[in-house]
């Protein structure tokens, strides 16, 4: 038989997906988050959750190693935040559940210290948006991917469930983000017509816009077979490109997903305008950006300080 922390974990869960809308992926990973807490914890009822038995817990997380390719390391500290955030929105819900457990505001955060953002450079960027040439499939879809990401900012997986029938007279477009939300972007000039290029070349009837292109060979002739983009997979193309055109940094559909962002702020947007436009729920997520784009008051302050005194 389960026990009641075992039970209560369960239709947490389930609250999650159903109740919240959270995604099978948010749902996978609370789940494995809980899983790492109970398997420390070893306790059977949410009263056996206390102030010192969170405080072991932490330090233990803390000290755990774990193995990547520069070799083994500590746990991240926004990582272990993550196991943390599970828990407390666990105790949340018992919470509201009325059970007798720890108080959520009890559970607090590890400082991280200012998260650095990964940029390339406007001239790097214009490199990569014009990395795809011909006028193959291929070459088509990968052009529209990225010119679709920078001029709208989406998240890989929003851009990956997106949908080939997309009105192309209209400069905007509906897409369902983090926690199910809809929200509108906008398409760019080049956007639109790499979209327009690459769509009215696909001889398919699949729903999915970009989708993988495989050479099956046939018989008589080569084919190709309709698959669904993954996120991993646009990662892929986008690496590709970025080492073809003799970018040395990391680039990922997210780093294209910032340079949008500061591209705004850098050009007079304001926050709560880019907040709206990226799909944060939080402003505090957008003003991440903030401290790469004040560097514009170096020059303001070089100009203008202490001009009396020579």
């Amino acid at each position: 038989m389960a026990s009641r922390i075992e039970t209560l974990k369960k239709e947490f869960l389930e609250y999650l997906e159903i109740e919240k809308g959270r995604s099978l992926k948010t749902v996978e990973n609370y789940s494995r988050y809980l899983d790492r807490f109970f398997s420390f914890a070893e306790i059977n009822s949410p009263n056996e959750i206390t102030d010192d038995l969170v405080r072991r817990y932490r330090l233990w997380l803390n000290r755990q190693i774990v193995e990547r390719s520069t070799g083994p390391e500590s746990i991240k500290k926004k990582t272990q935040n993550y196991h943390l955030i599970a828990l407390r929105v666990f105790l949340k819900y018992l919470g509201v559940r009325e059970e007798e457990s720890l108080s959520p505001d009890k559970i607090e955060l590890a400082k991280t210290g200012d998260r650095n953002l990964d940029l390339i450079s406007a001239e790097e960027l214009g490199r990569l948006l014009e990395a795809p040439q011909g006028n193959d499939l291929k070459s088509l879809r990968d052009k529209a991917i990225f010119e679709l990401l920078f001029s709208t900012g989406l998240r890989v997986s929003e851009l990956c469930a997106l949908s080939r029938y997309i009105d192309l007279k209209k400069d905007e477009l509906s897409v369902r983000g983090k926690g199910d939300k809809v929200r509108l972007v906008f398409l760019s000039i080049r956007a639109k017509d790499a979209l327009k290029k690459y769509i009215n070349k696909r001889d398919d009837v699949d729903d999915a816009l970009f989708v993988r292109i495989l050479k099956q060979q046939t018989t008589n002739k080569q084919q190709s077979a309709i698959l669904r983009l993954t996120s991993r997979s646009v990662e892929r193309i986008i690496k590709y490109y970025a080492i073809a055109v003799g970018i040395d940094k990391k680039v990922t559909p997210h780093v294209i997903r910032h340079v949008f962002a500061t591209d705004l702020l850098e050009n007079g947007a304001d926050l709560r305008s880019v907040q709206a436009l990226l799909g944060h729920a939080n402003i505090a997520t957008t003003q991440i950006y903030t401290h790469v784009t004040d560097k514009h008051l170096r020059e303001i302050h070089k100009a203008f300080h202490s001009k009396r005194r020579g």
